[in-house]
């Protein structure tokens, strides 16, 4: 993609966010209200199919730039890029790894967002260890009989379609080879409830319980048991790079609202942006979201080569996570009360950005795939 191509994909999602994000976020984010009508743009812009490749209806970005547009998404609202981040999640792996006839069936209807999907892999009493799911798959005939439950599920009430992770052969060891992906759409034997939480709301995140749920055995990814944790795990690179942007977001929105304040907010006869106390804090603002930035940008350009980008998607992850988190606490002091109050943003930073240290792998995660992955590339 050209530059030119890049400015004006990025320009028509300015005016998007400006248009159909800014002016109504703070209301439905305070409702806990799903944004249907946001959705609707979405499908529009087409950003339901945005990694998606054009043979089959997708805008075939990389990932530098899907990266680009998550962070102006999660600067206005980060739950909006929760939204199409799941569901391209779902549609990187069955890119990747569908027989043909998965890729022809679901991708174009997954591109523009006919069909928005779910991955379902954590559990309630099972989440970084994923080789410790008990959600059981078992054959019957031309179908997978599904029983188990699944936690935390973006996209499980309004989305159509779900990847869950499944055991297939429970008897394996190690676990993992013994572990698949299934597709199930949303029907008989699958229920789901909605989940309350402190912050991210808006988006659809719930519990799903599958009781003899019946899926057909052509939805088994690839067409062969025991590879999903391995199909899941390349997908969620892409997933840890949207983390990481969205934690720029973020990061990025705390400071701009922080630099047009202290500008304003007068004490002891002069604006506190004048006061040393908080210059300090703004250049270690700007600092770290222009370090997140780097790495962010880093670990896509690797993704879009075709190399492994465990280790750069994680270290983006990391650091843009723990950026958020910071520069939000930091905002909130640079404001004072007013960063406490419902009124402002300030506040939903706040209760935004811990998601992002837990979602896609905990941070603490993220440190052991990086030291491994450090030990794997550099032998004695």
């Amino acid at each position: 993609m050209t530059d030119e191509q890049e400015a004006l994909i990025l320009d028509s999602i300015e005016r998007f966010i400006a248009r159909d994000v800014k002016p109504v976020a703070h209301e439905l984010e305070a409702a806990d209200a799903y944004p249907s009508e946001i959705v609707e743009k979405m499908k529009e812009l087409g950003l339901f199919g945005a990694t998606v490749a054009p043979e089959y209806g997708g805008l075939g970005l990389g990932a530098v730039t899907y990266a680009r547009i998550v962070e102006r998404v999660s600067a206005a609202w980060m739950s909006v890029a929760g939204i199409f981040n799941a569901h391209l999640i779902m549609a990187a792996v069955v890119e990747r790894f569908g027989t043909d006839g998965q890729k022809q069936r679901y991708l174009p209807r997954f591109a523009s967002g006919e069909l928005r999907g779910a991955v379902a892999l954590t559990e309630p009493d099972c989440g970084t260890d994923l080789q410790a799911i008990t959600t059981r798959a078992v054959r019957d005939g031309d179908d997978y009989v599904i029983n188990g439950a699944k936690m935390w599920i973006t996209n499980s009430i309004y989305g159509h379609i779900i990847a869950v992770l499944v055991k297939t052969d429970p008897g394996t060891d190690p676990p993992h080879k013994g572990m698949s992906l299934l597709l199930a759409e949303k029907g008989d034997g699958i229920s789901v409830s909605k989940l309350d939480k402190l912050g991210y709301r808006g988006i659809d995140t719930g519990s799903l319980v599958f009781e003899d749920c019946r899926v057909p055995a052509d939805n088994l990814i690839g067409g062969e048991e025991g590879r999903g944790l391995q199909q899941i795990l390349a997908g969620m690179e892409l997933g840890r790079i949207n983390v990481a942007a969205r934690g720029v977001g973020i990061a990025q929105a705390c400071l701009d609202e922080s630099l047009a304040y202290a500008q304003v907010r007068k004490t002891f006869g002069k604006p506190i942006c004048e006061h040393q106390a908080i210059q300090i804090k703004l250049a270690d603002m700007a600092t770290a979201v222009e370090a997140a930035r780097l790495l962010v940008e880093k670990a896509a350009r690797v993704y879009d080569s075709g190399e492994r980008a465990d280790m750069e998607a994680g270290m983006a992850k990391l650091f843009a996570s723990e950026v958020a988190l910071k520069n939000s606490l930091e905002a909130m002091r640079i404001h004072g009360a007013y960063g406490y109050s419902t009124e402002y943003n300030l506040e939903r930073y706040y209760r935004d950005a811990p998601l992002l240290a837990i979602g896609e792998g905990t941070n603490e995660l993220q440190r052991i795939i990086i030291a491994r992955e450090l030990i794997k590339r550099n032998p004695v």
